[in-house]
């Protein structure tokens, strides 16, 4: 489950870039007012902003939702995977009389 909502995930990721870059700028609209040949094309006059914001907008949302649905995936999965639970370590605790004994190994932290 976790894997094709990561894939589904870099394909809305992908499709929010594609269609970021496909759409024209607000300046661009005045090149069709003079002729520019804007009504010839494939979803008419001013409906390719239409289609590629409201495709845009579901990219989007299909991203942040997924998004939010694998973060809480990854935070939820078990502390315990790939680890046997039952040789970890142990420690000991041991009473200091006041004597301070050099300990052999040296990454032990003082306590």
């Amino acid at each position: 489950m976790f894997n094709v909502l990561l894939v589904i995930y870099l394909l809305a990721a992908v499709g929010v870039i594609g269609l970021v870059l496909i759409q024209q700028g607000k300046g661009a609209d005045m090149g069709a007012s003079f002729g520019a040949g804007a009504s010839n094309t494939v979803f008419g006059a001013s409906g390719s902003g239409n289609f590629l914001t409201r495709m845009t907008a579901v990219f989007a949302t299909v991203f942040f939702v997924i998004s939010l649905a694998l973060g809480n995936m990854s935070t939820h999965k078990s502390d315990a995977q790939g680890v046997d639970v039952s040789q970890g370590q142990f420690i000991e605790k041991t009473k200091n009389n006041g004597e301070s004994s050099q300990s052999s190994n040296s990454d032990e932290i003082p306590q």
